[in-house]
């Protein structure tokens, strides 16, 4: 766990380090930039449905650093292939710095329950919470609020993104992407594949579905 602990430090750092020479975007003309966005994230960055993630709010940094990644092939996303072919990187920056500026509406957790590995089931909000800020000793898992604070807003200098409000079926496939490794764009330090490879299908479905209802 101590390794791991020690990753998302040296993370942070190479983070912030990374993105200091990006210049500040222009939140206005990102929105004009961002009209290509808007039927799949909507107008303000709240997409309609859980299919795409909502990326209002989630911090300049990430979501600058997100849309490099998809420009140069580190991130797949499917739907975007060719979208940003013809941005440069004040376009990027402009369309990150206005969606970073909007407010992201909280999708809401819901009471379930989720059965563990060793066949009991337990109350899925209440394990979401745990995981969360606790995270799980016995299998290494570190506490997501480390690096996404326990408010769940992020850290957007060191460019951790705000989990607060994310739709649950968009945080639960990307932890198993992470887990998977279909999703490596977490760097070197590779903290997100990490701590997704030490989490059961059952503490991903409930961690998801805590953080979409999470609040300051």
């Amino acid at each position: 766990m101590n390794s791991i602990i020690k990753k998302a430090a040296l993370a942070l750092g190479m983070v912030a380090f990374a993105q200091a020479g990006y210049a500040a975007g222009d939140a206005t003309a990102g929105q004009a930039k961002a009209a290509m966005c808007v039927a799949c994230h909507g107008a303000d960055g709240n997409s309609p449905a859980p299919t795409f993630p909502k990326i209002a709010g989630l911090g300049e940094k990430y979501l600058l650093k997100q849309l490099h990644d998809v420009k140069n092939g580190d991130r797949a996303v499917p739907e975007m292939t060719g979208m940003l072919d013809n941005m440069n990187d004040q376009d990027l920056q402009d369309i990150a710095a206005f969606f970073a500026s909007q407010n992201i509406q909280i999708s809401g957790s819901e009471a379930f329950s989720v059965m563990l590995n060793n066949g009991d089931n337990v109350d899925g909000l209440a394990l979401g919470r745990e995981i969360y800020r606790a995270g799980n000793p016995s299998s290494g898992v570190p506490a997501c609020m480390g690096c996404h604070s326990p408010t769940g807003l992020g850290n957007a200098p060191a460019g951790y993104p705000r989990l607060s409000g994310q739709y649950a079926e968009y945080v639960e496939k990307q932890l198993k992407a992470f887990r998977a490794g279909t999703r490596a764009n977490d760097g070197e330090t590779r903290v997100m594949r990490t701590v997704a490879r030490q989490l059961t299908d059952a503490e991903i479905k409930a961690v998801a579905n805590y953080v979409a209802g999470l609040t300051e």
